[in-house]
């Protein structure tokens, strides 16, 4: 490609957001090795009376990306109007030999546009509309392409159904790392088409899964035609969706992923990560299809988003803080949850969490924490607010007893839970309207209630109480249905990251 260098001047790129923050510090972590301090203690989010934003349009908002140095393209590429007047070089795949008709294999030619669209900043790579494209596994990867690239998504990719194009099993399908303004934007759809490994899969969660319902009657026909023609049996790691990693400044809108082989939308060792407007769809009896899912990464604002999947419409685990999350609509699913943490003695670090004005619906939890026994660590600074649930089993949920199979060990050490707000959570639940099982050697501490109206989603059915063991809190308000098994006072032993 020929180049040239183009003179122009750079905007700052300006991020702002807002997220309730706590006093504790932060940990991070890499899988497989034991959590460690922070060296840099992310930013608190908060508005200058340390309270959080109201306003979603506000909240996330990132001026326009300036491009430093433009490079010119082949015949066969065009120029993208920016905000700003100017022009960003855009990559078509149609241009690389994309066929787009779902059959033909079109990862080659996704990979060549990347390969150009890399080199140059603030480039454009687009996958258009009116096309489907069959892609197999694949890495757009850093670290040496230039910053600001734009994939822009506007037509469909699917994800190969034959067992032959994931070898013995790989844990990402479409994977971004090591970036640095990555933006993932469209109303474009990636379809994992995930029944061909659902069918043949066991579940991992056994006891977290929810008898099929009138909900999934309409599962779609075609994806059970897909899985009668495979004739070898998947993988038994089943892939991400979409997964980032290593990345800073990551925005991901507009685009809808549907029917993942597992998780849909993952981030790994990420900062400054924004998405809004975006979709997940897969059915309520999808074995560990988690709509998002946070490892390791800071400042994260999730928003305006619809979220319908077999397992946590969003699920923070260790490593993370200054998380904000605001106006979901969560259902089908297991609800938001913080967890699960500490397993095989691990030690995991959570704090800063916001979850609020959100909407969670036919689920079997509702805003839930989980830890394992053996583990250490803290999740500390936690606000749960204005929560609407409805069909919920068990609306608000700590569990530090965590345990996906049938043999879990009695520990004494474990994951300390303090700080936590439930504020103004209403609705209806099936089961149990709230469940706090805490350790006896950590009691969870700090444990504030204000506002709770929950009722049974069948008046005349009889349910169970709510339950607490070795939890230390505060009832700021009468609550329905009357919580009077917290404990008052405050709990010693300290929890520290």
């Amino acid at each position: 490609m020929r180049r040239f260098n183009l003179k122009r001047n750079i905007l700052v790129t300006v991020i702002s957001f807002f997220v309730w923050s706590s006093e504790h510090g932060t940990c991070n972590a890499r899988e497989g090795k034991h959590w460690g301090r922070s060296k840099a203690t992310p930013q608190s989010i908060s508005n200058k009376n340390g309270r959080n934003p109201r306003g979603s349009k506000n909240l996330v908002h990132q001026a326009s990306r300036m491009m430093g140095e433009l490079y010119t393209a082949q015949d066969e590429t065009t120029k993208t109007p920016l905000q700003n007047g100017g022009s960003s070089v855009t990559f078509n795949v149609l241009d690389y030999g994309a066929k787009g008709d779902g059959s033909a294999d079109d990862t080659k030619a996704f990979e060549a546009a990347w390969a150009d669209a890399c080199k140059v900043e603030a480039s454009t790579m687009l996958v258009p509309t009116g096309s489907v494209f069959l892609v197999k596994p694949i890495s757009f990867a850093g670290p040496n392409c230039d910053p600001n690239i734009i994939f822009q998504l506007d037509g469909k990719i699917i994800a190969p159904t034959s067992s032959a194009a994931w070898g013995s099993g790989l844990l990402h399908w479409l994977n971004f790392s090591e970036l640095k303004g990555i933006t993932v934007r469209g109303k474009g759809v990636i379809d994992g088409q995930g029944s061909v490994w659902w069918n043949d899969s066991p579940l991992d969660k056994p006891e977290e899964v929810a008898a099929t319902s009138a909900r999934d009657s309409n599962y779609s026909s075609s994806q059970n035609l897909i899985s009668s023609e495979v004739s070898q049996k998947m993988p038994s790691t089943k892939p991400t969706a979409l997964r980032f990693y290593g990345s800073t400044d990551v925005t991901v809108t507009g685009i809808t992923i549907q029917n993942s082989p597992q998780a849909h939308l993952k981030f790994d060792d990420c900062t400054l990560v924004r998405v809004f407007d975006f979709s997940v769809s897969s059915p309520g009896n999808s074995p560990n299809t988690d709509g998002i899912h946070l490892q390791n990464s800071q400042d994260v604002v999730i928003h305006s988003s619809n979220l319908a999947c077999g397992d946590d419409c969003i699920s923070i685990q260790a490593g993370c803080s200054g998380i904000y999350i605001h106006d979901i609509n969560c259902g089908p699913g297991h609800g938001i949850s913080i967890g699960s943490l500490g397993k095989d003695s691990t030690k995991a670090c959570v704090s800063n969490i916001t979850v609020r004005d959100t909407t969670i619906h036919s689920a079997i939890s509702g805003v839930r924490i989980k830890t394992w026994q053996g583990g250490s660590g803290a999740v500390q600074g936690v606000m749960f607010s204005n929560i609407q649930v409805s069909e919920v089993e068990t609306p608000i949920m700590i569990d530090q007893y965590y345990c996906d199979g049938s043999k879990c060990q009695n520990k004494t050490s474990a994951v300390g839970v303090s700080g936590i707000s439930y504020q103004n959570i209403k609705g209806t639940y099936t089961s149990k309207a709230v469940h706090f099982a805490c350790s006896d050697s950590l009691p969870c501490k700090g444990v504030i209630l204000n506002t709770i109206e929950l009722k049974p989603q069948q008046e005349d059915k009889p349910l169970s109480e709510p339950f607490c063991w070795k939890t230390y809190g505060e009832l700021q308000t009468s609550t329905t249905p009357p919580i009077d098994c917290l404990l008052v006072g405050k709990a010693s032993n300290p929890y520290s990251c």
